[in-house]
């Protein structure tokens, strides 16, 4: 009897040890921050309203089932590609950005359950009557989005139809082609050109929907299962409760596109102005801010590396050219793409993206600083330096009583431009996911299509700062003179 008591409680503590145990996984699992990179401008699957919050099909999907799922999303705007690159360098644990399933993309990523099913269309600007056809493409320009299924399907069919690609990184670049007359026709997934067609874009669908795909949400291979799984079930969930089809009809049904309007009139130049100050505004913000504080760090850097390149001890001269010349070697772009996705593959730590930035600002103006300080030194005539050795002033103290003090007023309007081209570098910070200004225009053309009318309003933006800028350094190259 008590052999058989004592079988029954082991069972007994084994089970409730196991349930525990599971249990206690599944809290860790959902009390989990996940970061989850996306789209910007994809709409209606992924954009920014006139209030400043991601909505469309994919952010509502996933709020919904993390809600239900009680585990938190840290949200990544990142942008297609860099969200790609993003999982794969573990910046981020998973992606949803209307990503289509495929079999090249399942060698790298774990999918789930599919919950979208997209395909791939044609479409024409509305008053374009020759292409009615894919056999009317014969010689004319097609424009895709790089990355995206449409671009390897168009990348089949080029040759057999005869026409060429043009390929573009952002969708809002990619609507504006077709409308500013550099496409004759653009390939996409067709919501996201209903969707176009419903904000008032002129354009119209051609054919018949092609290459039908599954989009999904997905992570690196092997990694996040619980994540997915997680997904899985409130997708589920989401499908039996109705409020899945709720989610889908707000934003693909015509009746529906109000939803997301602006209570001010985007259509007008002023309009645009009232309702997108403040993001403007904070995208200014963010722009001074990383110009700012990565020149400071840039001129601290420069100026030593100048410093070094006309240093009397040949190993710091040959230092300096070394780092001069690769620093410059590579471009803004590849080393913003370095810093953010490559490192993080070396190290295995995730990287921020406005420390990335930082660093990539930093590196880049304090190469060129470098050579201001090495040109402004050299335009001071030798024979001081000369003079004052003779004198029996050392080394440094005549570089700073002496040369310095004449080079450094050669120097200044340089340093000025030099922080003028840093303001302008930082738009190439965008393809990490930098919310700066140009990014902030982005996200409203995503939103209101009104292209023309907003990159007009950054291009005055920067226009009135850099023209500052100049001004300023005008005024103190005329005071140290």
């Amino acid at each position: 009897m008590k052999k058989k008591c004592f079988i029954f409680s082991l069972i007994f503590f084994m089970a409730c040890t196991l349930f525990l145990g599971i249990n206690s996984q599944k809290i860790h699992a959902e009390n989990k921050v996940y970061k989850v990179g996306t789209d910007l401008t994809f709409a209606p699957f992924e954009f920014q309203n006139d209030s400043g919050e991601y909505i469309g099909i994919d952010i509502d999907l996933l709020n919904t089932i993390a809600k239900k799922q009680n585990f938190t999303v840290d949200l990544k705007p990142l942008g297609f590609n860099s969200s790609v690159q993003a999982v794969q360098s573990g910046q981020v644990n998973a992606m949803i950005a209307g990503m289509s399933v495929t079999e090249e993309r399942k060698k790298s990523f774990d999918f789930s359950n599919p919950y979208f099913i997209g395909g791939i269309s044609m479409a024409v600007h509305g008053d374009n009557t020759e292409i009615k056809s894919y056999d009317d493409l014969k010689g004319k320009v097609v424009a895709v989005k790089t990355g995206t299924v449409s671009a390897n399907y168009v990348d089949k069919i080029k040759d057999k139809y005869g026409f060429t690609v043009k390929s573009y990184d952002s969708a809002d670049a990619l609507y504006d082609v077709i409308n500013v007359g550099g496409a004759d026709a653009i390939f996409d997934d067709y919501p996201i050109i209903d969707y176009s067609i419903t904000k008032g874009k002129s354009l119209k669908r051609v054919g018949d929907i092609q290459e039908r795909c599954d989009y999904a949400f997905a992570v690196k291979k092997g990694t996040n299962q619980e994540l997915v799984k997680m997904f899985n079930e409130g997708l589920k969930e989401l499908k039996q409760t109705k409020e899945y089809d709720g989610i889908i009809a707000k934003y693909t049904s015509n009746s529906s596109q109000s939803n997301d309007a602006s209570s001010i009139d985007e259509s007008t130049f002023i309009g645009l102005i009232k309702n997108n100050y403040k993001s403007l505004l904070s995208g200014l913000e963010k722009t001074l801010i990383l110009t700012l504080v990565s020149f400071i760090f840039a001129m601290v850097i420069g100026i030593m590396f100048g410093l070094f390149s006309v240093a009397p001890v040949k190993p710091l001269r040959m230092l300096s050219a070394f780092y001069v010349d690769v620093v410059r070697g590579i471009p803004l772009l590849v080393l913003a793409f370095f810093i953010f996705f490559g490192i993080p593959n070396i190290t295995g730590k995730p990287m921020n993206e406005y420390i990335a930035g930082i660093i990539t600002l930093t590196l880049n103006a304090s190469a060129y600083i470098a050579e201001i300080v090495r040109g402004g030194i050299g335009a001071v005539p030798v024979d001081q330096m000369e003079a004052a050795r003779s004198l029996g002033f050392s080394y440094t103290k005549t570089m700073r009583k002496i040369v310095l003090p004449q080079a450094i007023k050669i120097m200044i309007p340089s340093f000025v431009n030099q922080f003028v081209i840093s303001l302008k570098d930082t738009t190439i910070l965008s393809a990490i996911g930098l919310i700066e200004l140009l990014q902030v225009s982005k996200i409203i053309v995503a939103r209101t299509l009104q292209s023309s009318e907003v990159y007009l309003i950054t291009a005055i933006i920067y226009l009135v700062i850099i023209t500052l800028l100049t001004r300023l350094a005008k005024i103190l190259e005329r005071r140290f003179r």
